[in-house]
Order: C-alpha cells, then structure tokens, then sequence
C-alpha cells in the first residue's frame, strides 16, 4: 500500500510517501514545499494544491493522511492551517485518494511512544525506522513522514471523505425522498 502523508503548512507544507510491502517500508519520496510568508495567501493556497496534485499523480498513492488543525492562540494562523488543509484535502478528493487525519498527538505516539516527543524525538525516529541515511532532513519532510507511518499503523479507521463513496444526483434524491421535495399547489 502506498500512502502519502502531508504536514500541513502556509509557509511550508511537508510531503512523505511510503510503501509497505509485506510489512516492509520502502520511502518513495520526502519533501517540502517552501514559500515566503510575503505572498498572498490565494497564491500560497494555489502552488500548495498544484504541489499536492503533482505529488499524488506521480506517486499514486492508495490513500492520504493529514495532521489535524492546530489550535493555537493565533486565529489569523488557525484559519490559513485550515484554509491550507481543505487546499489538501481537494487535491487528494479531485485525484480520487481517501483522506484520514491524525492529531499531532497521535502521530508522535504512533512512531515514538510517547505523544509529547519533540521534533528531533520524531525525525530520529522517523531515520530508524524507515532507514534514511542522510543527516539533514526538514522537520517538515520528517513530520510528513510520521504521519503516514501513524496511518499505517493505525489502519483505516479515521476516514474523513472518502473519494471512492458513491456519488448522487438531484434526480436520484427526488425519486427516494418524494415525501421531501414541496410542491406548490396551483
């Protein structure tokens, strides 16, 4: 199974994507998404899903998995995270890929063992387990990493959409929800 897992960011954005074969970890591709924080955020959001897109076409993952919002003091921050995330998430739908997500918590749980790891912690980890052998790596490409680690591990149990559902129309509610649909008496 192949999953690409993505550090969401508006200034950089993390991509790792992993195959498990039998239980053996092959990593297919770690990178980061740099931009300034002096570009407008419609153009951060745009280069974000054309990279999100490039990468998912290339590698063809099985399925997706994202952190969570960060809920922080900052709302002008918590609102571009989740501008940036729903930029992810209609990549990955438009491309035909289910998204799961995962709070940081669980993501540093699921590689390290503890939840409040910090980032030298996880990317350590991250090195081991996958067996990358190169010493610098951005903590943003290592987050990305350990996210679709924690997906593996933890299975398909967090689905938040899923791009394979069966699509309905209008015509297809009108016949199943008669009782549902005003008529105007004339």
């Amino acid at each position: 199974m192949k999953i690409i897992g993505i550090d969401p960011g508006s200034v950089v954005t993390g991509v790792g994507v992993i195959e498990s074969i039998n239980g053996v970890f092959k990593v297919l591709d770690y990178d980061a998404l740099l931009m300034s924080s002096k570009t407008p955020m419609p153009v951060r959001l745009k280069t974000i899903y054309d990279f999100c897109t490039k990468k998912i076409n290339l590698f063809k993952p099985d399925q997706l998995a994202l952190e969570t919002a960060f809920f922080g003091k900052n709302i002008q921050s918590t609102l571009k995270l989740g501008q940036v995330r729903g930029v992810i998430m209609v990549a990955s739908m438009n491309s035909g890929v289910d998204v799961f997500e995962y709070s940081p918590r669980e993501i540093k749980k699921s590689v390290t063992g503890n939840g409040s790891s910090n980032k030298y912690t996880v990317q350590t980890y991250i090195k081991n387990i996958l067996s990358i052998k190169v010493n610098k790596i951005l903590n943003d490409s290592s987050d990305a990493l350990a996210i679709s680690l924690c997906h593996h591990y933890n299975g398909n149990n967090k689905v938040i959409y899923s791009a394979k559902a069966k699509k309905t129309n209008w015509k297809e509610f009108i016949e199943k929800n008669p009782d549902k649909i005003y008529r105007r008496q004339t």
